[in-house]
């Protein structure tokens, strides 16, 4: 906790409790505030669930980190979870494309290759594709001033192949999104900026590559789960915030919020059956939600959330006696391509992926897919007893897996997954923008700063940073 609090302290009140509510809940408490916490559901943390199959510790939801930005590996160590951090047992992947389960080419950013040396062993791309990479060098040079979808720009330099059996199926596990949507500038920022300084493509990826390996530290890994699964994350930061002194305060919709009427006035914060009282506001709830909160006082911004559209998808967690899946393939799962027309896009071995997993019952093996695709959703109306048997089939095409599970657990996301098309980054700047106007609000969460783990404690994070000068101008000039 910072050293210089002050017994005046204002009084946050953070509407949600995702993961970016309470890293935003953690950082003002840290830096001098009172804290209310308000989740209208029964359990915190949003997109991070913990459960068990079987009696064997799952992530029901996000199971990985990415463990090369460090926000979210910095909270948990924060919250006390430092020694049960852990990388996965293996990272080897492979794609189910084109009628065989293919190891997944190295040298690749985000799917996009580096050249056609690593993708000609796989067998991922026909002898044509593999061509049109190796022409990539000699087109015309790089002209990229604005966004575009990075399927389109992948396409454009190395033609449909690469971007439908290897960049979707990867951007597939990160949105459940289509490629040929998703900003590129949004997405994948990286490559963005560095396609502005290079002649090709493959030059733009083996910069980054090489930059990459320059910069990392020598057997660090790219992820980190947590022992128990990345879902015990929240409960241990919402520890830490009542340790501090913060209140949180589940099953409790927020029906209504008003700010003041003049700068300094207390906002009004509108419950089933009471008012509260705040001089400042996070929202770390869904676009949608947010949109609610601000329509009567902020439409413009409230306007512009409503645009913001959502992928959602199942996970269908099985459990199987070890002996019965001996002949399933090395590896931590696959990913499966949207062209091929499978109901499944990806697969997860979680007792291959996780030490824990695997030694919380030795003689069960666990393991996990996915369904939904955005504006692809119809399997999701299915009973959980059909996803199941989809998962089955599939998993026997795959791997030729025959067993029957022994326990099963179907998670639905339903509009789990905002989605950044072309044009995303500058929509949510138009919303802070508004937003920033209002003293004392802030936003955050997976609409606005990128959906994996890290990303939205850093929202989570920032939001708190703008809203501390409101809240207590002392306090900020400890940080």
């Amino acid at each position: 906790m910072n050293a210089q609090r002050t017994p005046d302290r204002g009084h946050a009140v953070v509407i949600g409790g995702g993961i970016s509510g309470l890293a935003a809940a953690h950082r003002l408490l840290a830096d001098g505030a009172r804290v209310t916490v308000l989740e209208a559901s029964q359990r915190l943390g949003g997109k991070l669930h913990a459960g068990e199959i079987a009696g064997v510790p799952v992530d029901l939801g996000a199971e990985s980190m990415l463990a090369r930005r460090p926000e979210a590996v910095e909270l948990a160590r924060a919250v006390g979870l430092a020694d049960r951090l852990r990388p996965p047992a293996t990272t080897s992947a492979n794609l189910w494309t084109r009628g065989g389960l293919r190891p997944m080419p190295k040298g690749h950013v985000m799917g996009v290759p580096g050249g056609p040396e690593p993708l000609a062993a796989s067998g991922v791309l026909s002898e044509e594709g593999l061509a049109g990479v190796a022409r990539e060098p000699q087109l015309p040079p790089l002209e990229l001033s604005e966004d575009v979808s990075i399927g389109d720009f992948v396409a454009s330099r190395f033609g449909r192949e690469v971007v439908d059996r290897l960049v979707e199926p990867l951007l597939g596990g990160v949105y459940a999104g289509d490629a040929y949507q998703i900003s590129l500038r949004a997405a994948v920022p990286q490559l963005f900026e560095e396609a502005r300084t290079h002649a090709s493509l493959t030059e733009t990826v083996r910069a980054i590559q090489q930059r990459g390996t320059s910069a990392q530290q020598p057997g660090g890994p790219v992820f980190m789960g947590i022992d128990g699964g990345v879902g015990q994350l929240p409960p241990a930061v919402a520890e830490a915030v009542r340790a501090a002194g913060g209140l949180i305060r589940t099953g409790t919709p927020v029906r209504g919020l008003r700010p003041g009427t003049r700068p300094g006035d207390a906002w009004t914060v509108v419950l089933d059956d009471e008012v509260l009282t705040a001089d400042a506001v996070v929202l770390a709830v869904p676009a949608p939600a947010a949109a609610r909160l601000l329509a009567d006082w902020l439409p413009a911004a409230a306007a512009e959330l409503n645009t913001v559209d959502y992928a959602s998808m199942a996970l269908v967690t099985m459990a199987f006696r070890r002996a019965e899946v001996a002949g399933l393939p090395d590896g931590s799962g696959f990913l499966v391509p949207s062209v091929d027309g499978r109901r499944i896009k990806a697969s997860t071995f979680c007792s291959r992926k996780w030490g824990w997993v695997r030694d919380a019952d030795p003689e069960l093996f666990v393991l996990r897919t996915s369904i939904g695709r955005y504006q692809d959703e119809a399997d999701l109306k299915r009973e959980d007893a059909e996803l199941v048997e989809i998962s089955l089939a599939d998993l026997q095409a795959a791997v030729g897996l025959a067993a029957r599970p022994v326990a099963t657990e179907v998670t639905r996301w339903i509009d789990g997954l905002p989605q950044y098309p072309v044009g995303h980054l500058d929509r949510i700047a138009r919303i802070r923008t508004q937003v920033d106007a209002v003293p004392g609000l802030a936003v955050c969460g997976a609409a606005y700063d990128g959906v994996g783990i890290p990303a939205c404690v850093a929202s989570g994070r920032n939001a708190a940073g703008r809203l501390l000068p409101t809240l207590a101008p002392a306090v900020a000039q400890g940080e």
